[in-house]
């Protein structure tokens, strides 16, 4: 009899034993940091057929354009024609630096609009203004005093050659104020993650194929306004 009870006790034991140490590992468990978790990519917008033939490649060109990767870009900044919202009569390019929009206004209330990236803090621009003339894979000059801030811009004092790699893209659009060239530019971009920011120098920058579109709309002496 005493066997017996001391086989029971011993059983108990070991039961006990053991939900000791299920206890421990599900504590164990229950204390484990979290897997840490990595920052989010880029949101990828799906893009329709239209727009992809908007913004496909151009290889016509004297540099011929790649296809831009549109899906990086929200699509309020896709080119598209709205009622004009500006109050501008027609022929004219308006910036609207609160939203990065850039519209083309056109007849009957209507006008082709364009996602842009705009000046940094501190390189801003605003005002009226005409475009003096236009230029198809120009020739980049950077100013004097971008090249002091940027040493290592100084291989291009005398002129960036124009490709796919020059700061002013396919197109560029220059503005004056009278007879004063304002140093900014509308110019082109191949980097579409700058789209919908302040991200330049001052100048406004479009997507390749919307500088071209651009390009195509205005004619020298048209009136700009940037607000």
């Amino acid at each position: 009899m005493s066997s017996l009870i001391q086989a029971r006790l011993s059983r108990r034991s070991l039961l006990a034993g053991l939900a000791s140490v299920s206890a421990l590992a599900l504590a164990g468990c229950a204390t484990t940091a979290p897997m840490p978790t990595l920052p989010p990519g880029p949101v990828r917008h799906a893009v329709p057929p239209d727009v992809l033939a908007m913004y496909a490649a151009r290889p016509e060109e004297d540099y011929p354009v790649p296809a831009a990767d549109v899906s990086m870009v929200d699509p309020i900044y896709w080119r598209q024609e709205v009622d004009n919202p500006t109050g501008q009569p027609a022929g004219r390019v308006v910036v609207d630096t609160s939203n990065f929009f850039l519209y083309w206004t056109m007849p009957n209330g209507r006008a082709t609009r364009y996602g842009v990236g705009l000046g940094r803090a501190g390189f801003e621009w605003s005002g009226e203004g005409h475009i003096a003339y236009k230029r198809k894979w120009p020739v980049w000059t950077p100013p004097g005093e971008m090249v002091d801030r940027q040493p290592e811009l100084e291989m291009y004092r005398n002129g960036q050659p124009p490709g796919l790699l020059n700061a002013l893209g396919a197109r560029a659009l220059y503005i004056h104020q009278g007879n004063r060239d304002t140093i900014y530019r509308v110019h082109g971009t191949m980097d579409p993650s700058t789209i919908g920011k302040a991200v330049s120098s001052g100048c406004v920058r479009l997507l390749f194929q919307d500088v071209m579109d651009l390009y195509e709309r205005v004619t020298p002496g048209a009136p700009i306004v940037v607000v």
